[in-house]
């Protein structure tokens, strides 16, 4: 968790939006975003970016967790429910992965444990050998 937490750390969109990590294992990321007025758009909603990109933190944060570089290749997005305040949570867990590819399934909550969002994901599995996530490089 402690190499994890250094890399959402050195992750600055992820600081700016507030996107915090709560959990990690193998294949798996939780992760939390406090809503405040700059979350929101036009319409007082939470704004679909912000979503994506509580997602897609999860996301980076389950697929990196094996210390090997993983980069997202597709992502498919669900809105489902519109979200205006309170916390939100994504979580992230694998569904298969190989040598080179991996998918997620992620889900994004409210407080009340509501779906507002689900994604579909699959990243590329870079080579093993690149010092990417290795504690000097973080």
């Amino acid at each position: 968790m402690e190499l994890m937490n250094d890399f959402i750390k050195k992750d600055r969109f992820a600081s700016m939006l507030g996107i915090e990590l709560i959990e990690v294992s193998q294949g798996y990321a939780k992760t939390k975003l406090e809503i405040t007025t700059h979350h929101l758009n036009g319409l007082d909603m939470v704004h679909g970016a912000a979503l994506f990109s509580l997602a897609d933190v999860a996301f980076a944060i389950a697929s990196n967790s094996y210390g090997i570089p993983a980069v997202a290749i597709h992502i498919s997005t669900s809105y489902l429910k519109a979200a205006k305040e309170g916390t939100l949570y994504a979580e992230a867990k694998e569904i298969s992965k190989s040598a080179k590819l991996a998918n997620y399934d992620i889900t994004v909550t409210n407080d009340q444990g509501e779906k507002i969002a689900i994604f579909q994901c699959m990243a590329y599995c870079k080579d093993n050998t690149s010092k990417f996530l290795q504690k000097e490089n973080i």
